[in-house]
């Protein structure tokens, strides 16, 4: 079998197998790319004037633990907080997604928005099916995807590569 026939066998069930976990790939991929200008996947960003830290833990928790959607009642239910010094800002993201905004200089609470683009993030690797639907289907996929790409180079350069090879053999005969 020729090197060219096992690539095109391969594309075709390659290409059926992958299609599924593919597709979660690219959907979710489409949606982190535009997630700072589609506020339905991430909440805008808000400024202040101070970009210098000024409040303590305990505000923070106090802030947190204030609004209800997030579900705060201790650290534990802190995600992580990032801080933004440039914008003047904070952000207090809960394990239930939630997104608190406070300001760097008292600890106001400026917004408070559910973050989706957390969780398409993991839909988008697959560990939001888990490990083992991680390494075992995703990562596969991955790799058949790679393979895919460098048959499908070859597949295209083939015809090419034929015209060239019969140029030269039909030069030699004359």
């Amino acid at each position: 079998m020729s090197f060219a026939f096992l690539s095109r066998r391969f594309h075709r069930w390659g290409a059926i197998a992958i299609g599924l976990p593919l597709l979660c790939v690219i959907a979710s991929g489409i949606l982190l790319q535009v997630k700072k200008q589609v506020t339905w996947v991430q909440p805008p960003e808000q400024r202040t004037a101070d970009p210098v830290p000024a409040v303590d833990w305990g505000l923070i928790l106090a802030a947190a633990k204030g609004i209800p959607e997030g579900g705060v009642t201790s650290w534990e239910d802190i995600e992580r907080v990032d801080v933004r010094p440039g914008k003047g800002i904070m952000k207090v993201i809960t394990k239930t997604h939630w997104e608190l905004q406070l300001a760097l200089a008292d600890g106001k609470v400026m917004q408070v928005e559910y973050r989706r683009s957390d969780l398409i993030e993991q839909f988008h690797d697959g560990s939001f099916f888990g490990d083992v639907a991680k390494l075992g289907i995703f990562l596969p996929s991955g790799i058949v995807l790679f393979v895919l790409w460098g048959t499908g180079l070859y597949l295209w350069l083939l015809p090419w590569l034929t015209r060239r090879k019969r140029a030269k053999l039909a030069e030699r005969q004359m």
